[in-house]
């Protein structure tokens, strides 16, 4: 189990290092479309498209490592005065839904992303096509239902104890 904990871990900070890169690419872009708009008067053909996907790229590439490092949003004002075997019960509950919605959110991704490469769907400014992009995400989501898989078998682990 501790392989394929390192083995999550790793993907997940690769992939978080990834959109972090995107972050950068779309900070990139704006900026390069700026100076192109003042200095020649002819802004970066494609801005909008960049920018639309490398921001979904970041988000769903952030989402495994920000689930890793408890970076979400959590309000446990009442959880957190329960005892520890409540709190692991709970936290068990909320990661199997979780899990649970993650994974049919990756499986629809998969298929979308499949239907974008049989219709080579392609960006409209800079035609590209989607189907890598939405391959990616899924992948980025699927990560993350690993990550929630490891959470589901700590917090099982807590509750057995």
């Amino acid at each position: 189990m501790k392989q394929f904990a390192g083995l999550i871990q790793g993907i997940s900070r690769t992939l978080d290092m990834v959109a972090g890169f995107c972050i950068v690419a779309t900070a990139t872009v704006v900026v390069v479309n700026i100076v192109l708009r003042v200095l020649i008067r002819k802004p970066l053909l494609g801005t909008m498209d960049y920018v639309t996907l490398l921001e979904a790229l970041t988000i769903a590439l952030a989402l495994a490592y920000c689930g890793l490092k408890n970076g979400h949003i959590a309000v446990d004002l009442i959880i957190q005065r329960l005892s520890d075997k409540s709190q692991a019960i709970i936290d068990t509950v909320t990661n199997i839904v979780s899990l649970i919605f993650w994974a049919i959110s990756s499986w629809y991704m998969l298929d979308y992303a499949r239907t974008m490469a049989n219709s080579n769907l392609m960006a409209p400014t800079i035609q590209m096509p989607l189907y890598p992009i939405i391959y990616l995400i899924a992948f980025g989501l699927i990560t993350l239902c690993l990550v929630l898989v490891l959470k589901i078998s700590d917090a099982v682990r807590k509750v057995a104890q």
